[in-house]
């Protein structure tokens, strides 16, 4: 059945199709979030502040929210190695945020971008966003979630400068530089100031140490050089100041460095002497030890005085063998014969006078011929030499 246009049932069944209508949009309605392109990945300096750009949107309406909308928002850090960190909320029309972490917007505008501030190195790490709307009775509209990747960068902290060496002419120096913290690593420049101004480069510059090598030093070369370590984001610079001496400094240290090389050459010298007089005279100590023969036993009695205490024939004859025989009393009319110069020349001391019978003359000369026949006879007295332990003439 057709109806005309303009009567009352044609406006009642319009005003339920427009209702229908609206309320299928509000079911078909679904969240979005946005990020703009370019923006997933962000760097920011220390001590700066940086905003991450998010919002949303409902699909299939207007853009504006509406007093039915009911937004649940969670920021989170994540970094590699840890737990998720939460760093903002916003439930039940309730924020909690920790310090320096604020939204930029209100949350009835649909931007939940996160502002961070005076930025720390540990603050680096991927920031996750999740967005979840509820209509007026509870129903869940859609939930959406966004990283975005932050980089810390950390300007160079200021270096410290330092001379290694002796600046004397001639002499070799280095001067180092170095900064305590950088993100990303620093890059190091030297350079002399007016008014004799030079930048320096490889090889005597390595630009990743921070190192600047002089060689041969000469008073021209003496100065303030600066050291700058930077990189993309900053710089910082320190100094040193270059004095190249002369004169009897440098000859002082010449002979300093030469009288000790001088020194541990001598002291070298002596050790070696040393082992080398000691190893030779332990080998002499040896070979004494081996040739010494242990001493014999001599076939002399002890009562003969014809061997000396040193093994040696003192005489050819004993005084003690030469005396003649003790005679008794002379009698009354008997001859009594008058000693040959010999036997007076060979007489020794008296002995006390004992009952034995006198000993008898030891006869040393061939054929049992007596040392005073032979006196008589002529005969020079001859020493024979004495041998040694080993048989051996001394």
């Amino acid at each position: 059945m057709i109806l005309p246009a303009g009567t009352p049932e044609t406006s009642l069944l319009r005003f339920l199709f427009l209702g229908l209508s609206t309320l299928a949009a509000f079911s078909l309605a679904q969240i979005e979030l946005h990020v703009p392109p370019g923006l997933n990945k962000l760097e920011a300096v220390e001590g700066e502040a940086v905003v991450l750009p998010v919002w949303y949107t409902m699909t299939q309406e207007e853009s504006s929210s509406h007093p039915w909308e009911v937004p649940l928002l969670l920021w989170f850090l994540e970094q590699e190695g840890k737990e998720p960190d939460q760093v903002l909320s916003y439930i039940n029309g309730a924020m909690k945020n920790k310090p320096r972490v604020t939204l930029v917007h209100s949350i009835s505008t649909r931007n939940v971008s996160l502002r961070l501030d005076a930025l720390q190195e540990g603050d680096s790490g991927t920031y996750r966003c999740s967005v979840n709307v509820l209509d007026g009775d509870g129903a869940n509209m859609g939930n959406r979630i966004k990283t975005i990747e932050l980089k810390v960068l950390v300007p160079p902290a200021p270096p410290s400068c330092s001379l290694q060496g002796a600046p004397y002419v001639g002499t070799n120096v280095t001067l180092n530089c170095k900064s305590p913290r950088s993100k990303p690593t620093a890059q190091y420049q030297w350079e002399r100031l007016a008014p004799n101004s030079q930048v320096f480069f490889g090889p005597a510059l390595d630009a990743v140490r921070g190192s600047l090598k002089l060689t041969n030093l000469s008073t021209a070369m003496s100065g303030v050089y600066v050291c700058k370590a930077q990189n993309r984001v900053g710089f910082a610079q320190c100094n040193v100041t270059l004095e190249v001496m002369t004169g009897p400094k440098a000859a002082v240290v010449a002979g300093a460095v030469v009288g000790t090389f001088v020194g541990l050459v001598l002291i070298a010298g002596l050790v070696l002497l040393y082992q080398r007089r000691s190893k030779t005279l332990e080998e002499l100590a040896n070979d004494i030890k081996e040739d010494a023969v242990a001493p014999r036993t001599l076939p002399w009695t002890k009562g003969s005085d014809t061997i000396s205490k040193n093994g040696t024939l003192s005489s050819v004859t004993s005084a003690r063998a030469l005396r003649p025989p003790k005679a008794a009393p002379p009698r009354p009319g008997a001859f009594t014969p008058t000693p040959s110069v010999s036997s007076q020349a060979l007489s020794s001391p008296r002995l006390p006078r004992t009952d034995e019978p006198p000993p008898q003359a030891v006869s040393l000369t061939p054929g049992g011929v007596s040392s005073s026949a032979l006196s008589r006879m002529g005969a020079v007295p001859v020493m024979v030499p004495a041998q040694s332990q080993a048989g051996s003439l001394v």
